[in-house]
């Protein structure tokens, strides 16, 4: 993974959210989110992070986050994917 995109989503992360994060998402065992592991990053500062840096980076790049144990390296990957194609609408 790019490192400096994960820092630029590190910078966002927010350990006191982790615990809400996994109860909204339902990661206890036998729940449809088992095992997902957060970072506490809110959805509006991964489009930020996606926004500065789309540009960047390319589809091996993002690929490495769409495999990321961290749902948030996740959702960093699919929004680029939107951003890349429907920039305008998200």
């Amino acid at each position: 993974m790019n490192p400096i995109i994960v820092e630029a989503l590190n910078d966002y992360a927010n350990p006191a959210k982790i615990a809400d994060y996994k109860r909204f998402f339902k990661t206890g065992r036998g729940e449809y989110g088992e095992g997902d592991s957060f970072l506490g990053i809110k959805v509006p500062d991964t489009r930020r992070v996606v926004k500065r840096y789309y540009k960047t980076m390319s589809f091996e790049e993002i690929e490495a986050f769409l495999y990321s144990p961290y749902h948030e390296h996740r959702l960093f990957a699919l929004f680029w994917y939107l951003w890349l194609f429907f920039k305008p609408k998200i």
